[in-house]
């Protein structure tokens, strides 16, 4: 069911990197706003005449913490106009136009395989949502791997926040990877793809016929297209199904 447009305030905003922030929006005429975690939100922005060309959605970055308030984290994006108005325009206590829950990028009902959570960017929103409901609530699972890819340590979301999160939560591993960075002490160098193909190779299984085959487990990629399309073909080349991959595509 299509949510309807409200009206959100602005009640924070934090620079995350030197090219992200943080907005922590209220939606004052509800007291609740429920959504699950990977769900996004849509604004509508003053920057077009056409809806269409107004309209930025965005992977809710908070978790349900049975509030009224949800937190998105954006990257200025070179000549985009969403993101250009957001950093230049928006300030604490300015009106955003928005409509949401949307979407069905969601932790399945049950975890009884292991979840890989593949992203780069602010593709890690909908994961650092996934990640801290499933420890809030104590919820089941098996390994949980959060592979994150950007260019370099200083682009780093939410790293300590979910270095943290690792000594919590049992079996839940997060690995960063930064592609034009020195090698360094507790983190990777290069792509997100060497990391899930090392740990699927290194967890190979023997079939009922002696076989090797990858461990089970469910794939979940959010990021710019080019890494989620190099992520299916490697993913499958690993001996994954497709229905295994789920997928948030950015932009």
């Amino acid at each position: 069911m299509l949510q309807p447009w409200r009206t959100g305030k602005v009640i924070r905003i934090a620079d995350e990197t030197p090219s992200t922030k943080r907005f922590w929006i209220q939606i004052p005429e509800l007291e609740k706003f429920d959504f699950s975690p990977g769900q996004f939100v849509t604004l509508d922005l003053p920057i077009h005449e056409k809806p269409n060309k107004r309209w930025r959605s965005y992977s809710i970055a908070s978790w349900p913490d049975g509030t009224n308030v949800v937190e998105l984290v954006i990257v200025l994006l070179e000549g985009g106009a969403g993101t250009t108005y957001l950093f230049n325009e928006v300030r604490e206590g300015s009106e955003l136009t928005l409509r949401g829950p949307q979407g069905v990028f969601v932790l399945p009902q049950s975890i009884e395989k292991d979840l890989f959570f593949i992203c780069t960017g602010t593709g890690i929103a909908p994961f650092r949502s996934m990640s801290h409901h499933i420890y809030n609530h104590q919820i089941p699972h098996k390994n949980i791997y959060l592979i994150f890819g950007c260019r370099k340590s200083f682009d780093c979301l939410y790293g300590s926040e979910l270095k943290a999160l690792e000594k919590k939560i049992p079996s839940f591993h997060y690995i960063s990877s930064f592609s034009r960075e020195e090698p360094g002490d507790g983190y990777r160098t290069g792509y997100v793809h060497a990391a899930y193909e090392e740990i699927c190779r290194e967890n190979m299984q023997k079939g009922d016929d002696g076989t090797a085959m990858p461990p089970p487990a469910n794939f979940f990629l959010c990021g710019w297209k080019n890494m989620i399309d190099e992520a299916k073909q490697r993913i499958q080349a690993l001996g994954y199904d497709r229905k295994s991959i789920h997928q948030e595509l950015y932009g």
